[in-house]
C-alpha cells in the first residue's frame, strides 16, 4: 500500500514540537510493515535540508489566487530516515529558517497544499491513502473531493490526524480566491464560525479522523476552541490512537548522546553517571534529586506556573532539590524563569532555547520530569522519560492520563488534578518522599522502562 503523509514538520528535517517526532517515526515503522511510505513537507531553510542531498523530481508553478509561485519537489537521495522524504520548495514562501510565525503563514500553507496536490495529480500512480496532519494540511481533503482539477483524486481515502486542536488555521472568506476552482454550491463546507477554518474543513471532509490519544478524543468533544459540536458529529469516523515513540532513537542502551549507556539491570549507576555530567554542566549537586522540565514555554504546557512553583519548591526544600528548565517560547515566561537564577544558584538553572542532544541527556540524568500541562493531546516526553527510567510528574489531562498512572495506584508516575502551583508543589513533596525510599524508587523506574510505547505496536491502527 502506498501511503502519503503530508505535514508541516518532520524530524529531523524540520521540528518545532511533537508533530515532527510523530511524522518522523510513524512512517518508518509503517515501512517496516511493508508499505511504500512517502512524507511531504515544505522546503524550509533548515540545517538538515541544507546539509543533505536532494534530487529534483518535479517542478512547476503553483497558482495562489492571482499569484503564481515557482515550486519544485525534491527527494532526499539516500532514504536515510527509513522512508522517502520529499520537500516542496516554493520560492518566496518557504526559503526561510522558521517553520511558523510569519504574517503570511496562511498563504504559505495554502500554497504548500495546492503544490503538493498538483504534484501528486501528475504522478503515474494515485496513493492508496493520504494522511494529513493538523490544520496546515486540513484543506487537502476538501480540494481532493470538490476542486475540479483534482477529481482524479476524489475517491482516494484521506486521514486527518489531529495533534492539537488549539490551532485551526482560520482565515476570512476574502481569501477564498486562493483555492482552486470548485462549485460554489459547496462553499458552506469551508465555513465554521463565519470564517474558513482549515481544521474544521479537514474534519468534515476526511474519510477518517484520528487524535493522538484516546483521552484527547474524549476531551475535544467537550473543549476544542469552538469545534465541540463538529467533533460530536463526526464521532463515528473518529478514533483516538496513542502515539508511539521511536525506540531506535530513544533508547538509553544505545543513545550516543549519553555519557554512560544503561539497561534496566544497571539503571542506578547509568542514571547517576549521566546525572553527574548534567549537574557539572549546570552547576548543580548530583547528590540531590533533579526535577526537570523539557518543552515549549507556553501556557498550554503549564510553563507559566513554573517560575512561582520553582521558587516555592526551592524555598521550602533549598538544600534538598535541584530544578532544571529546558525550553523556548513565551519571552515573558523565559524572563521570569531566568530571574530566579541569582537567588537559587547551585540548585536551579535554565537553558532557554532547544537542544536535541541536551534533551536526551536530561531524560537520562533527571530523577523526575515535570509536565504540568493544561492541554496535552498526547505528550511524548512522559514516554521518553519512562523509557529512560525518569519518573514523570504530570497533570491528568489528554495523553498524560492515558500513559501515566500514579504510583500509589500501582502505576509508574506521580499525578495531580489541577494545573496549579499548589498541585505542582504537592507533587514535588510526594516525589521527595519517594526519592528517599530507594527500593520503591528503583522499582518504579524499572516498571516504567518495561512499558512498550513503541510505534511498532500501534502503527497498524493507522492503516484504513
Amino acid at each position: 500500500m502506498e501511503l502519503f503523509h503530508i505535514s508541516a514538520e518532520c524530524y529531523p528535517a524540520a521540528k518545532v514540537g511533537g508533530l515532527a517526532d510523530v511524522v518522523g517515526a510513524l512512517p518508518k515503522y509503517q515501512s517496516t510493515e511493508g508499505h511504500d511510505v512517502r512524507v511531504v513537507i515544505p522546503g524550509y531553510d533548515t540545517k538538515f535540508i541544507n546539509e543533505n542531498e536532494f534530487e529534483c523530481v518535479h517542478w512547476s508553478h503553483v497558482k495562489l489566487g492571482n499569484f503564481n509561485f515557482p515550486f519544485s519537489v525534491h527527494k532526499e537521495k539516500t532514504d536515510k530516515l527509513g522512508f522517502e522524504l520529499y520537500i516542496i520548495a516554493i520560492q518566496e514562501l518557504f526559503d526561510r529558517k522558521e517553520v511558523y510565525g510569519y504574517e503570511d503563514d496562511i498563504e504559505r500553507f495554502v500554497a504548500f497544499q495546492i503544490a503538493t496536490l498538483d504534484w501528486i495529480l501528475g504522478r503515474r500512480e494515485i496513493p492508496d491513502v493520504i494522511n494529513c496532519h493538523d490544520h496546515h494540511t486540513g484543506l487537502i481533503p476538501f480540494m481532493m473531493f470538490y476542486a475540479y482539477k483534482y477529481q482524479k483524486l476524489k475517491n482516494t481515502p484521506t486521514v486527518l490526524t489531529i495533534h492539537s486542536g488549539l490551532y485551526q488555521g482560520i482565515f476570512g472568506f476574502n481569501k477564498l480566491y486562493y483555492l482552486p476552482e470548485f462549485d460554489l454550491a459547496h462553499v458552506g463546507v469551508l465555513e465554521w464560525g463565519n470564517a474558513i477554518n482549515s481544521l474544521a474543513v479537514g474534519i468534515k471532509c476526511a474519510s477518517a479522523v484520528t487524535t493522538v490519544s484516546p483521552n484527547y478524543l474524549n476531551e475535544i468533544n467537550h473543549s476544542s476552541n469552538g469545534l465541540e459540536s463538529l467533533f460530536n458529529m463526526v464521532r463515528q469516523k473518529s478514533k483516538g490512537i496513542l502515539n508511539g515513540i521511536d525506540e531506535k532513537v530513544w533508547n538509553p542502551a544505545t543513545d550516543k548522546v549519553l555519557v554512560s549507556n544503561y539497561t534496566i539491570d544497571a539503571i542506578e549507576n547509568g542514571k547517576q553517571e549521566n546525572k553527574e555530567k548534567l549537574c557539572d554542566i549546570f552547576d548543580l549537586d548530583p547528590s540531590k534529586p533533579l526535577f526537570s522540565f523539557i518543552g515549549r514555554l507556553l501556557e498550554e504546557k503549564g510553563a507559566d506556573l513554573l517560575p512561582q512553583a520553582s521558587a516555592l519548591a526551592l524555598a521550602e526544600n533549598l538544600n534538598e532539590i535541584n530544578i532544571l528548565i529546558l525550553g523556548s517560547g513565551n519571552e515573558t515566561i523565559a524572563t521570569e524563569l531566568n530571574q530566579l537564577l541569582p537567588d537559587y544558584k547551585g540548585n536551579y538553572n535554565t537553558f532557554i532555547g532547544y537542544n536535541e542532544d541536551l534533551a536526551h541527556l536530561i531524560f537520562a540524568g533527571s530523577d523526575f520530569l515535570l509536565m504540568p500541562s493544561r492541554v496535552e493531546p498526547c505528550g511524548l516526553n512522559q514516554m521518553y522519560a519512562l523509557r529512560y527510567g525518569t519518573i514523570p510528574v504530570v497533570r491528568r489531562t489528554g495523553g498524560l492520563k492515558d500513559t501515566v498512572i500514579d504510583f500509589e495506584d500501582g502505576g509508574n508516575g506521580i499525578c495531580h488534578e489541577q494545573a496549579s502551583v499548589t498541585d505542582i508543589c504537592t507533587s514535588i513533596r510526594r516525589a521527595l518522599k519517594m526519592y528517599e525510599d530507594k527500593k520503591t524508587l528503583n522499582k518504579i523506574r524499572k516498571s516504567g522502562m518495561q512499558i512498550d510505547h513503541s510505534w511498532s505496536s500501534v502503527c497498524k491502527e493507522y492503516t484504513i
